[in-house]
């Protein structure tokens, strides 16, 4: 088996549903992701069960760049590995078309732009159905450190209002409360009753506060979702010492942010959600930043 090309991206949380505003900005995780493009089926199996790498090849060769030399569409075939849990509001479908990208550009000496690698992401996610906006944000966000505010109404060149170098690793933990697979997919409709929670997240970005918009933006996600369990979860992560918490995306997970040093805080948050919801998975990471690219700069 020959890898013919292999690209990497990372997942990311919701600091404003891009849904209500037509504004949408989330922040990168440390949760990574390999895609490969390959020669032949890999040994893993490669679960895409909405067709999202499929129509990415779609996208990619409508939009007449090249496949490998030599290679027909059916000859090609991916491999991925991915620390992104899948449905739950932390951009997996957005990271594995970056990743993909990212591989098929490496397999054919194709350079693209990274709108013109949105623009593709965009379009794979609209047609396969797995995003109400085409996930715009989402795949910025997916591509490199920091956050990002982006117009999802402007064209894509031109839509990132607001690039900044994030929250750093060493100040802040992350956990993550997953509840599994969100099993109702929102409309445009269920977030347009909300705007004033997202509005207050809109301007806790622009006022240059992440921790306060992701708060905001949850508070609107929760009653936009009707997530009765996901408003109870948010708070009380307040009533053990988090500093920021909110429903990512469409749901379901529940993003907590912890000063890194509170060793005993995020302990104790870990042995509440446990104990109080055993069907929930907990994981640790943390945010990445480009603070440190641009010190060496």
């Amino acid at each position: 088996m020959a890898v013919l090309g292999k690209g990497n991206a990372h997942g990311a949380c919701s600091l404003l549903h891009a849904a209500p505003l037509g504004y949408g900005a989330n922040i990168a995780l440390d949760l990574p992701i390999t895609v490969r493009l390959l020669d032949r089926p890999s040994k893993r199996e490669v679960k895409d069960e909405d067709g999202v790498l499929n129509a990415l090849l779609n996208a990619w060769i409508e939009a007449k760049h090249p496949l490998p030399e030599g290679f027909e569409r059916e000859e090609l075939h991916w491999g991925v590995n991915s620390k992104i849990p899948k449905k739950q509001g932390l951009k997996s479908s957005a990271a594995t078309c970056i990743a993909a990208l990212r591989a098929l550009c490496k397999a054919t000496d194709t350079h693209l732009e990274p709108h013109e690698m949105v623009t593709l992401a965009a379009q794979a996610q609209t047609s396969s159905k797995v995003s109400l906006t085409g996930s715009i944000d989402d795949a910025w966000a997916c591509m490199s450190p920091g956050w990002k505010l982006i117009d999802i109404q402007a064209p894509i060149a031109e839509g990132v209002l607001m690039d900044e170098p994030g929250l750093s690793a060493e100040d802040w933990a992350v956990l993550l409360v997953l509840r599994g697979p969100r099993t109702y997919q929102p409309t445009m409709e269920d977030f347009a009753s909300q705007t004033t929670a997202f509005q207050q997240a809109l301007t806790a970005l622009q006022d240059g506060n992440p921790l306060v918009a992701m708060t905001w933006n949850g508070r609107g996600a929760v009653a936009a979702l009707r997530d009765v369990e996901g408003r109870k979860m948010a708070n009380d992560s307040f009533m053990n010492s988090a500093r920021a918490a909110g429903i990512s995306g469409s749901g379901t997970a529940l993003v907590i942010v912890v000063p890194a040093q509170q060793t005993p805080t995020i302990k104790r948050i870990k042995s509440w959600y446990s104990t109080r919801y055993p069907k929930a998975e907990i994981i640790e990471t943390s945010f990445l930043s480009n603070e440190i690219e641009d010190e060496l700069e």
